[in-house]
């Protein structure tokens, strides 16, 4: 079978992965290598699939329907192996085998073409929510995933370099810079944390209704996992005439609803959303940066 990349994930690596020529070239081969060794039976490539890898539905020896996923270094792979395996199914997909090939992770399936995005917005959000409650555990001793200190840094910095020279969008960067400052100066606590999640990471299940996918794990406070939630279906917010009141009741609502600070919660989102504007615009998606630039103004 010839393993075609969806065009949805070539145009994200062109975008921000220095990595990605190079993977790309070489993911024919790891895939067939990943299939053969494992004795898999494949269905078909994921379409549109994600943007940071390649899904693959395959059957194993058995006859268990799997996912066969392969990842180029810049989505950080063994990260998600390690949280995978200390979540151990417990409201995320269940890793299936620990084989060879970095970057190769097989993995239970889920519905891949339901998530929580199919129910209506209140439901979506109450079961997105309970699904995130359960990830937050403490984090494996000696862990070596990244915090959201770190994380964050690096985007603060590019974020300063984004703003540069650029009136328009510097008051909303120097707002965010601001938020995160204050937001570390006292983290609450530390918790293992999904690190991009959002209402398409929420899939059906069998052993479970629903659970979560595609982690890119990070150690910190829950509120900051919470942040990326809060502008799900920013584009229906934005075209909507009460979007601003909506989103502070959004906002007050899943807080309470979690248990978490609602200012701790404002900040980051408004942090994570004028960083992914600003990422946007660097990266020549005009219409998404100014969605989210818009979103961080209600905030």
């Amino acid at each position: 079978m010839a393993f075609e990349p969806p065009q949805r994930l070539v145009r994200a690596l062109g975008e921000t992965a220095p990595d990605g020529d190079a993977w790309l070239a070489g993911l024919p081969e790891l895939a067939r290598q990943a299939v053969a060794v494992r004795e898999l039976t494949v269905e078909r490539v994921q379409v549109p699939g994600g943007r940071s890898s390649l899904v693959v539905l395959v059957r194993t020896a058995d006859g268990t329907p799997a996912v066969l996923k392969l990842a180029p270094p810049r989505a950080r792979p063994e990260s998600e192996r390690a949280a995978l395996v200390h979540w151990d199914g417990r409201g995320a997909v269940q890793l299936l085998d620990s084989g060879p090939g970095e970057g190769v992770l097989l993995l239970e399936r889920l519905h891949p073409d339901v998530s929580v995005r199919s129910l209506p917005e209140a439901r979506a959000l109450l079961e997105a929510a309970g699904t995130l409650r359960r990830l937050w555990v403490e984090p494996p001793a000696g862990h070596s995933f990244e915090t959201v200190a770190g994380r964050t840094g690096r985007q603060a910095e590019a974020m300063r370099a984004g703003a540069a020279g650029d009136a328009e969008v510097a008051p909303l960067v120097a707002a965010a810079l601001r938020a995160r400052e204050d937001l570390l100066a006292a983290p609450p606590e530390e918790r293992l944390l999904h690190g991009t999640f959002r209402q398409s990471k929420v899939l059906a299940g069998d052993r479970m209704p629903w659970l979560a996918v595609g982690p890119d794990p990070v150690v910190g406070e829950t509120a900051f996992d919470l942040a990326r939630l809060v502008r799900d279906r920013v584009e229906d917010l934005i075209a909507s005439p009460s979007g601003a009141a909506t989103t502070r009741r959004r906002v007050k609502r899943l807080a309470e609803s979690l248990e978490i600070d609602q200012e701790r919660l404002r900040g980051w989102t408004l942090f994570r959303a004028v960083e992914s504007g600003v990422r946007a615009r660097r990266v020549g998606r005009p219409k998404d940066a100014e969605l989210l630039l818009e979103f961080a103004t209600w905030l």
